[in-house]
């Protein structure tokens, strides 16, 4: 299968000097762009900055604002099997970017903040989709609420949700602990250890994924058959949309 994976986080330029970013390392998207190789698959690597060397046999796409991701992922998308957002790409950038650096002043500066493009939904809302789209939920309360909310409304096939609250595991660390969760309602925790170690595990559970939801026509097979992907997931009550 061919993998296309995001990571790092994006760049939101305020400034020639200053940008609006956040704490991600890219660690999680790295493992993951790895444990694919390792498995046999093809891989696209797109990643905002970060202090990572990217896998030699993954093709490489280097970004830095959210705008150069959504351009990338839609430009790689429709060649790939899977789609794995894992990157954490700016919910805001400001409205105008000076040309100059903004010299410091006595009094208050504003800075107004409008919705960047939603690389994630755009990706769910396609309807002539052929693959697989995996979201990320980096949350820091209500965790699998939230996931659950994002896997719904962005129309994701499946989540995987971590909690960020925590200095020693999630962003920035090599350690996490992560829930995944299905279209189907059912849910498959993986207990906090090394972001390799849970990537390998991921990229099985995506592989096969992808490869039960579409038969060589691409045709969606039924809940009941996506379920046999996590035989020991705890079932829990599906919401209703």
């Amino acid at each position: 299968m061919r993998v296309l994976v995001t990571a790092g986080p994006t760049r939101e330029p305020i400034d020639p000097a200053r940008y609006i970013s956040n704490r991600s390392s890219g660690k999680m998207g790295y493992a993951i762009a790895e444990a694919a190789l390792d498995a046999g698959h093809d891989v696209i690597l797109i990643s905002g900055p970060v202090n990572l060397a990217p896998p030699d046999e993954a093709t490489f796409v280097s970004v830095s604002t959210s705008d150069e991701m959504f351009d990338a992922v839609h430009r790689h998308a429709d060649k790939c099997d899977v789609c794995v957002m894992c990157a954490a790409v700016a919910d805001y950038k400001p409205a105008k970017v000076s040309t100059a650096k903004i010299k410091k002043r006595r009094e208050k500066v504003l800075l107004e903040l409008i919705p960047t493009r939603d690389v994630l939904d755009s990706l769910g809302r396609r309807q002539d989709r052929q693959f697989l789209v995996v979201g990320f939920a980096a949350e820091t309360s209500d965790v699998e609420e939230n996931a659950e909310r994002k896997l719904r409304e962005k129309n994701c096939d499946i989540v995987v949700a971590n909690d960020v609250s925590s200095a020693d595991s999630g962003m920035d660390s090599d350690l996490n602990e992560v829930t995944i969760l299905f279209r189907n309602g059912e849910r498959h925790k993986i207990l906090r250890t090394q972001k390799t170690i849970i990537a390998r595990e991921l990229v099985k559970i995506f592989v096969k994924s992808a490869t039960i939801m579409f038969d060589k026509k691409n045709v969606t097979v039924t809940e009941t058959q996506l379920s046999e992907v996590i035989p020991n997931s705890s079932p829990v009550p599906r919401v209703a949309d």
